[in-house]
């Protein structure tokens, strides 16, 4: 009888303590979730300011008088805007002009244009096609008579790439035809040649983001 007891009061008392083993055994710890960081958000709509250098190269045609094909360094600045769309898509404006480190006859002093542009872009990156108006500074200088220099027309094309939300780099090629000109000596014309040119150029731009939609922060 006592056995029996004994073991009756073993049973009770385990069966009041099993809720609360299982309880402990049930309990995790508390973790913190991890903080959201959204991906990196590129967006090119804004206005830009930048510098470029490069050299420029005249055309099969532009070589009168047997002169010199080298190419001549340039150097200058460039302001614009953009706008993304659609939404890998970016139009844009764009105003450049390229002082000429050259002394040569009948050579261009600087290079200017005004040109619209359109490109894809995928993450930082940006491909783009350009065109407009073409300008050639010839102005009392190098052969050329008049002073209002040369207008014409220009396309291109080039690369981007953000490498922060306000800074960018960029390479891209140029073409400038500025029309055939004559070369004219007290006795007539002597020759005529097609003033066109080609340009590499690499550049900086800084991005002031202006007008570019507000993105939330996490």
């Amino acid at each position: 009888m006592k056995k029996i007891l004994l073991g009756t009061v073993a049973l009770i008392a385990l069966g009041a303590t099993a809720p609360a083993l299982a309880a402990d055994l049930a309990a995790r710890p508390y973790t913190k979730a991890p903080a959201y960081v959204p991906a990196p958000i590129y967006n090119w709509t804004g206005f830009y300011l930048g510098g470029h250098v490069g050299g420029s190269f005249r055309g099969d045609d532009n070589n009168v008088f047997g002169g010199s094909r080298d190419g001549s360094f340039l150097g200058g600045v460039q302001v614009g805007y953009d706008n993304q769309f659609a939404p890998n898509w970016v139009f844009g404006l764009e105003a450049n002009y390229s002082f000429k480190d050259t002394n040569g006859f009948f050579a261009n002093r600087g290079l200017g244009s005004v040109t619209g542009r359109l490109g894809y872009t995928w993450g930082p990156a940006l491909l783009y096609v350009k065109g407009g108006y073409g300008w050639a500074d010839t102005r009392f200088s190098n052969g050329f008579g008049g002073d209002g220099g040369r207008d014409g027309y220009t396309v291109g094309g080039g690369l981007e790439y953000l490498f922060t939300q306000n800074w960018s780099g960029k390479i891209e090629y140029q073409y400038y035809d500025f029309g055939n000109v004559n070369v004219i000596a007290p006795g007539g014309i002597v020759g005529r040649f097609r003033n066109d040119e080609h340009t590499i150029k690499v550049g900086l731009n800084y991005r002031f983001n202006w007008g570019a939609p507000v993105v939330a922060k996490y």
